[in-house]
C-alpha cells in the first residue's frame, strides 16, 4: 500500500509541476556606451584640414614624400591612418592603389559595401568602404579634388579581428570617418 501511495504522490507532483512551459532565458547583450562625439577643426601642415573627434589624439607619421597622420583612439584600441599625396598627373594610379588596398581584405571580409561621396560645392569626390567580417580593416575611404589633392584613410583595431566584438566600436569610428570626409577643406 505504501508503494501505491508513493507512486500516486509522485505522479501527482509530476503533473502539477509541469503545467508551465519552460522558456529559455533571453540572451544577454553587452551594453557599450561611447562618449558623445564632439569635433574641432584641425589645421595640418599638409594641404588639408578637417574636423577631428576630441576623444582622439593626432600624431604625425613621417615617411618619405608622404604627409601622413594617425588619429588614435586609446579607449577603443583603434587608429585611423591618413595618407595625403599631391596629385601629379597620377590620379588613376592613386585611385587604383586605394581600391586595391580595400580589395586586399576580400579574403577575410564577408562583404565590402562601397558608398560614393560627392561634394561639388567643396570640390571633393571619393568613396567610403565598409568592410564586414573579420578583416584587418573595418573601413576605408579616399577623397580627392581630381586635380591636386588625394587623401586615403583606413581604420584598424589593435586586436585580432573579431567582427562581432568590434562592431559597436567600428560603427562609432565610421561616423568619425564620414565626418572627416565631409569636413575636408583643401588648401590651395
Amino acid at each position: 500500500m505504501k508503494f501505491l501511495y508513493t507512486f500516486f504522490v509522485l505522479v501527482f507532483f509530476v503533473f502539477v509541476s509541469c503545467n508551465d512551459s519552460v522558456l529559455p532565458k533571453p540572451k544577454g547583450l553587452l551594453r557599450l556606451e561611447y562618449p558623445l562625439q564632439d569635433y574641432k577643426r584641425i589645421d595640418l601642415d599638409c594641404d588639408f584640414s578637417f574636423d577631428k573627434n576630441l576623444q582622439a589624439t593626432l600624431k604625425r607619421s613621417y615617411e618619405k614624400d608622404i604627409c601622413g597622420y594617425v588619429i588614435d583612439y586609446p579607449k577603443l584600441n583603434a587608429s585611423i591612418y591618413l595618407t595625403y599625396r599631391k596629385v601629379n598627373g597620377d590620379l588613376i594610379k592613386l585611385l587604383k592603389d586605394a581600391q586595391n588596398l580595400t580589395q586586399e581584405h576580400v579574403v577575410k571580409a564577408d562583404e565590402i559595401i562601397p558608398r560614393s561621396y560627392e561634394n561639388t560645392k567643396s570640390n571633393i569626390y571619393g568613396m567610403f568602404y565598409e568592410v564586414l567580417g573579420d578583416a584587418a580593416s573595418q573601413s576605408q575611404f579616399y577623397v580627392t579634388d581630381s586635380t591636386k589633392h588625394f587623401l586615403l584613410g583606413s581604420l584598424y583595431f589593435k586586436v585580432k579581428p573579431n567582427y562581432d566584438s568590434i562592431y559597436p566600436a567600428a560603427k562609432y569610428l565610421q561616423k568619425d570617418m564620414q565626418i572627416l570626409m565631409e569636413s575636408i577643406k583643401w588648401k590651395n
